[in-house]
């Protein structure tokens, strides 16, 4: 009979998203892993296999949770098109201001991971490529609303604008890991709406 594990995995699993966000795939060691769960280095290669395993779990927790934040913005049908995508960049500039005030400068851990791995681990680029179609098609179906209600330019074709969006996304994710403050971001986002509206 199996010993009952005796600890949350999904709260490890937190714990250890949180160390990669915080330090990136290569530069967290085990020990990092072991001091961020609580677990030892046996429970956590029992539970997880490896820390590439460990990582991919994290990741995809990661996306799961962010992107459904996204979506639900996205989605939300109370709100005309512009208005949602201006509430999309009002939520990435509180997000930002949320890690600072935590005292953590890290950014998006899928942006992050991009930068990190995506040119190196199949796995890890399939897992980004996924979540960027889905994505971009919440982004390309709001963005052809708003085109056929009026509110978003029809200068460009959709796809061509929610490209544009999710790039902005992510240069202001850079730009709050890199010390911009809370006015600079919040000016990039009016900016961005600023060219998004007709």
């Amino acid at each position: 009979m199996a010993r009952p594990r005796l600890f949350d995995e999904e709260r490890a699993l937190d714990a250890a998203m949180r160390a990669f966000w915080e330090k990136g795939y290569e530069a967290t060691s085990t020990q990092d892993l072991c001091a961020a769960t609580g677990l030892g280095r046996s429970s956590i290669y029992n539970t997880f296999t490896s820390k590439h395993d460990l990582f991919r779990r994290s990741l995809a927790r990661y996306i799961d949770a962010m992107t459904g934040i996204q979506l639900d913005i996205l989605e939300d049908e109370e709100r005309e098109p512009l208005a949602r995508l201006r509430a999309l960049f009002a939520r990435i500039v509180e997000q930002e201001e949320e890690y600072r005030r935590d005292g953590h400068g890290i950014g998006c851990l899928t942006v992050n991971t991009t930068v990190e791995l995506a040119g190196r681990d199949a796995e890890f680029s399939r897992m980004i490529d996924r979540d960027l179609a889905v994505r971009l098609a919440a982004l390309r179906a709001v963005i052809e609303a708003g085109q056929r209600d009026g509110t978003v330019t029809d200068g460009r074709d959709a796809e061509s604008l929610a490209r544009f969006v999710n790039a902005v996304i992510g240069g202001m994710r850079v730009s709050g890991q890199g010390g911009a403050d809370r006015a600079a971001l919040e000016s990039v986002a009016e900016t961005a709406v600023g060219a998004l509206a007709r």
